[in-house]
């Protein structure tokens, strides 16, 4: 970190910023210049509070050289991290993991019926909530506990992996007993108690950017799940608040590899959230995938027309099956290949 001096700064205003960096704990170097004195930070570990610094008279900027974040870095890890998953699955290596199922478990009849579909398209795990948190109080808000049971009966009846949300620091325990992989939506990503509790679960965690966030606030997010522990974070690009209505979000494609540069971290893509279309889901898996996602995560529903949650954004079984195949072909073509549910012959 830099904290740059006004022209007019003072000896004594340049001493109080290094005392200042001294009582944080770091080393403070003075750099006079010929207009203007700079003092750099060394040692700065990714918790420098430079308002502390900002904050101070003489100063006219603080400038961070280093990332606020550091575990999920390249700087700090260079190569990518690969997630190996109960089934012997791995995310973030050359297979492309597909994570497909309803926005919400229904019914018995219905998650079945979704697992059994997605799992004959050639999806790995099977998405569904239990706990839905809504826009609206009075929408549909997932069967909870019921429905963490009808997943893990999903899972013994198909052989799927399962990804579902906790909403909060007391529902973790519960969700990690049935979930392969702990989901945190975008409504929580700055949730950082919730993020504390998730990096001690002891299960993979994907976490959803938020509707307003840049990419540094998800990464940031991470680093609170990594601190306490947890290395096997997924993080998930799942579109924008934008100004344009014509799509329910604005699917940041960009974000994939943007967070390949900058972090180890795997991200997969959610383009049934990113456009809120089904029509448009489709060609913004494709894409995702072209531009490098190391997974997908699609609603898909028996009877969109008929679902309790997101049924305009859901695709039915016979809309995946064909996605599935566009997505085996550009994953060839980009040297990848799709990940196969256990049991499966690739």
């Amino acid at each position: 970190m830099l904290v740059v001096m006004r022209h007019d700064a003072s000896p004594e205003d340049v001493q109080r910023v290094v005392t200042t960096i001294e009582e944080m704990g770091y080393e403070a170097r003075p750099m006079p210049g010929r207009q203007r004195t700079t003092v750099g930070l060394v040692g700065n570990d990714g918790r420098v509070d430079g308002a502390r610094v900002q904050a101070l008279p003489g100063v006219a900027e603080v400038i961070f050289v280093t990332k606020p974040y550091k575990q999920v870095s390249r700087e700090w890890k260079p190569e990518s991290t690969v997630i190996r998953l109960a089934n012997g699955v791995t995310i973030g290596g050359p297979e492309v993991v597909v994570m497909a199922g309803p926005c919400s478990v229904e019914s018995e009849s219905q998650i079945m019926a979704a697992a059994e579909a997605v799992r004959a398209a050639g999806a790995t795990v099977l998405r569904g909530g239990a706990f839905k948190p809504r826009s609206s109080p009075y929408s549909f808000q997932g069967l909870g506990r019921e429905a963490l049971r009808l997943l893990a009966r999903a899972r013994e009846a198909t052989g799927l992996l399962i990804v579902t949300e906790a909403m909060d620091p007391d529902q973790v325990d519960e969700v990690a007993d049935i979930a392969d992989i702990v989901q945190i939506g975008a409504r929580n990503m700055q949730n950082y108690t919730l993020l504390r509790r998730v990096g001690r679960c002891g299960k993979p965690v994907l976490l959803k950017r938020g509707m307003a966030a840049t990419v540094q606030d998800l990464l940031l997010s991470a680093e609170y799940i990594l601190a306490e522990g947890n290395p096997d974070v997924i993080l998930c690009e799942r579109g924008l608040r934008g100004f344009d209505t014509v799509t329910r979000n604005l699917f940041d494609v960009t974000a994939i590899p943007v967070v390949h540069h900058l972090s180890h971290l795997p991200i997969v893509a959610d383009p049934s959230h990113g456009t809120g279309r089904r029509d448009l889901v489709p060609p913004m898996a494709r894409a995702a995938l072209a531009a490098g996602a190391d997974g997908l995560i699609i609603e898909v529903h028996p009877a969109p027309e008929r679902a309790l949650s997101d049924g305009a954004q859901s695709l039915d079984p016979a809309e995946f099956a064909g996605m599935m195949q566009d997505l085996g072909r550009i994953a060839d073509a980009i040297g990848r290949s799709l990940a196969v549910p256990a049991g499966a012959s690739k």
